[in-house]
């Protein structure tokens, strides 16, 4: 390769593993990575190995799409019986800790009578003594809670586990990630390097800033082998110029499922990154990291599942963002602090809110609103919808909110009034619970019970309350899972026949007939405000 400074293509992707497995927010916290390493990595590599083609065939039924089933196009056994060796002696500290949360309940179950916790101490498993607090609920059902920071700087937090590969994408299509370990292939190059590493930094600034390839190579040593695959990766044409947005209005983009960015000239705040690449030819118009500005001034997370944070777009966009706003998180195993976490992965600025608490600068004011449901009923505080006011123009942002107490928004509604835009996910059906928190539960549920407990978004009558009690100006179906680049994270795919597509299309019906805007986003979309007037491109 000549010598001369280069940029990184814009179609490569930088790909967090954990242990080979898609690196999700889950298997950074060590209690949740500890449980989904025996109750779905180790499973799912047994099942594999016992019954390859049962796989092999499961993936090819769209009504198994996002099940536990490993999506290679040829059998891996070998290898994937390699990679379960290499877990059980790697793991062998989380799957210890694991075993002991399980020997844990199954005692709090037995002893915890009602009466004095403090004789139980003594029983607790050793590789939980000092890490945890073990108390009653209000109806005198015992439970215990992590100090999750002691766990961080513990040997449960092994960033040794955590790696990157690098490869080129020339398409939208990618197997489901959460079933899927990425084995070693010669189009990819893994670097064994933590989600903290400042090289991260360096790589996702070579986007837009041409740098010399030696220090590089140096830090991430490359040898002979793979030093032709490692220069594919970069080239010295630039990139398109980005213009720092510099109306006077504000400016909406929507990049497909709950990710969209607000800007002014003055400010930026985008919502749920998830990002697409570009640079090869996409079955749908999307905007891209290219589109992104040069400083993001704030990032807002709607809640703690994949396809809201997606540390594959966040860690290439560490270097330009200034804060991260979380929802302040709870002290449940299946609701780990999202702050601890952003901040072991090399997130410096993290600000938590709580509902109805806002965050004020130049003319803009972020506020936390509550957000209900579509985690299974289970206790998980950490979540929030967003107001979002520029001077007089307010936004709200519902991600996969589940409306089902109105009265809660009319009281919300007494503090903000009325908004001009609501963006509402609409994923109405949903997976069962077990489909992410399986893993987390002490007992399995009954087929029926599972069935019952969804991650399930708000649908046409539980919309239309939000549009009767907040008069939007505007309303935008969002969050859908729709977009090719989303499937590998969503697993969703539905047709016109399908209920949260009957659904908001009977909602935007309802809102147009009342000349309200209303529009199921997919792809890209802009929209440009001043105050209550609205310009679409």
């Amino acid at each position: 390769m000549e010598s001369g400074k280069y940029y990184l293509k814009p179609n490569v992707v930088l790909e967090p593993l954990f242990d080979k497995w898609y690196a999700w927010s889950h298997l950074i916290s060590p209690v949740t990575a500890a449980l989904n390493i025996t109750g779905r990595h180790l499973k799912i590599m047994t099942s594999y190995i016992q019954a390859t083609q049962v796989h092999i065939a499961a993936v090819k039924n769209p009504k198994m799409r996002g099940g536990p089933f490993m999506d290679f196009p040829s059998p891996k056994t070998k290898e994937i019986k390699e990679l379960r060796e290499q877990t059980l002696k790697s793991q062998s500290r989380l799957i210890e800790l694991s075993d002991a949360i399980k020997e844990l309940n199954k005692m709090l179950e037995q002893k915890a009578n009602g009466f004095s916790l403090e004789p139980l101490y003594a029983e607790i498993p050793q590789p939980l003594k000092g890490l945890i607090e073990l108390h009653y609920d209000l109806n005198n059902q015992a439970s215990f809670r992590f100090f999750e920071a002691l766990l961080y700087d513990s040997d449960y937090y092994n960033t040794h586990s955590q790696s990157v590969a690098m490869w080129i994408t020339n398409n939208d299509e990618r197997p489901f990630c959460l079933s899927t370990p990425r084995l070693n292939d010669e189009n990819a190059i893994h670097f064994n390097i933590p989600f903290h590493h400042p090289v991260i930094d360096e790589i996702g600034k070579m986007k837009r800033t041409a740098k010399e390839l030696t220090e590089l190579k140096n830090i991430l040593e490359i040898n002979d082998k793979n030093e032709a695959l490692f220069n594919s990766f970069f080239t010295k044409e630039a990139p398109p110029i980005y213009q720092n947005y510099s109306g006077d209005k504000i400016r909406m983009r929507y990049f497909g499922h709950a990710c969209i960015l607000i800007e002014t000239k003055n400010v930026s705040v985008l919502i749920d990154p998830l990002i697409s690449y570009y640079g090869y030819t996409s079955s749908v118009e999307h905007f891209s990291d290219v589109n992104l500005p040069d400083v993001i001034d704030y990032v807002l997370i709607t809640h703690n599942h994949q396809d809201h944070i997606l540390l594959e777009t966040l860690l290439p966009l560490r270097h330009k963002i200034r804060n991260i706003v979380v929802p302040r998180s709870g002290k449940s195993i299946q609701d780990p602090n999202l702050k601890l976490m952003f901040n072991n992965i090399g997130f410096n600025q993290i600000i938590e809110l709580d509902e109805m608490e806002a965050i004020t600068f130049d003319n803009v004011k972020i506020m936390g609103i509550p957000f209900t449901g579509e985690h299974g009923d289970l206790n998980i505080q950490t979540k929030l919808c967003y107001h979002l006011q520029i001077e007089e123009f307010s936004m709200m942002f519902f991600a996969d909110s589940n409306i089902v107490e109105p009265i809660l928004y009319q009281h919300i509604h007494k503090t903000i009034g009325d908004v001009d835009v609501i963006f509402l996910g609409m994923e109405c059906d949903g997976a069962p619970i077990s489909w992410l928190y399986g893993p987390l539960l002490n007992k399995e549920l009954r087929r029926d019970q599972d069935n019952s407990r969804r991650f399930s978004g708000s649908n046409f009558e539980r919309g239309i309350n939000l549009v009767n009690i907040f008069n939007p100006k505007e309303i935008y179906v969002y969050a859908m899972g729709q977009e090719p680049w989303v499937e590998f994270i969503s697993s969703i795919k539905y047709t016109d026949q399908s209920n949260p597509i009957i659904q908001s299309d009977k909602l935007i019906k309802e809102c147009m007939k009342r000349g309200i805007v209303a529009e199921r986003l997919f792809g890209e979309k802009e929209l440009l405000y001043e105050y209550y007037n609205a310009e679409v491109n």
